[in-house]
């Protein structure tokens, strides 16, 4: 069993979660970017991470734009569940950009990064570091080509370009993350598409969801699949 959520922010009150009682060992909590409990480094939020890490389910994220992508790197880049990830603290773990997993039975594709909507002085570093490099990009859909472009889910922290207008009217505002995740929605079959950034929860039929503070079960928010037509 999967339950999926936006971002964190290091809000601990979302482990309070209902739904989250049900996961047993080997089932897991996937986050859709800005966990947040990696920022300062000190011993208080050492205990926390433990303390995650000590959950009988998977505690997961992707990286989002609020991250300290310093501290970060630090952690061990390790084999996990057919991909890798980094690895935070015993059942913690960062799901890499481009990666492919199998979790709970689920087959899942993961693009974290992002683009912050405004840079300030003192802030460039980290902020190339929120986006996808090329060498993610490529790797990404070079997984995706190994897996015959399918999926169950697809977690990302910023959505493709063409659901923007669903999210916010009007809006024009697009980067090259976005559209590089329209290129794989183009590509990829897949049963649901989660991800974060906009901090609304809204579900965008017919297989997409917005997730902000809600914390969902993936497998029962599934709509039917819809086939691709071949051109």
């Amino acid at each position: 069993m999967i339950c999926v959520t936006g971002d964190l922010h290091g809000d601990m009150t979302r482990f309070k979660a209902p739904e989250l009682r049900k996961l047993k060992r080997g089932d897991a909590l996937i986050i859709t970017g800005d966990f947040g409990c990696i920022w300062s480094g000190d011993k208080k939020e050492q205990r926390i991470l433990k303390r995650l890490g000590r959950k009988k389910y998977y505690v997961l994220f992707v990286d989002g734009v609020h991250e300290n992508f310093d501290l970060l790197e630090k952690y061990p880049v390790e084999e996990f569940c057919g991909g890798v990830a980094r690895h935070i603290s015993g059942n913690l773990y960062q799901l890499m950009r481009g990666e492919y997993y199998t979790i709970a039975g689920k087959d899942i594709f993961t693009f974290g990064g992002g683009q912050s909507e405004d840079i300030t002085s003192g802030n460039e570093e980290r902020w190339l570091k929120e986006m996808p490099n090329d060498d993610e990009l490529i790797h990404g859909i070079e997984k995706l080509k190994e897996h015959d472009n399918r999926a169950d889910f697809i977690i990302t922290y910023e959505p493709p370009a063409q659901l923007i207008e669903f999210i916010d009217i009007g809006t024009i505002n697009r980067n090259h993350i976005n559209t590089y995740l329209d290129g794989v929605l183009k590509k990829i079959d897949f049963e649901m598409w989660y991800f974060g950034k906009r901090h609304i929860n809204k579900l965008i039929p017919p297989r997409y969801h917005c997730l902000f503070d809600k914390v969902i079960f993936a497998d029962k928010t599934k709509l039917p699949k819809v086939k691709r037509v071949k051109k």
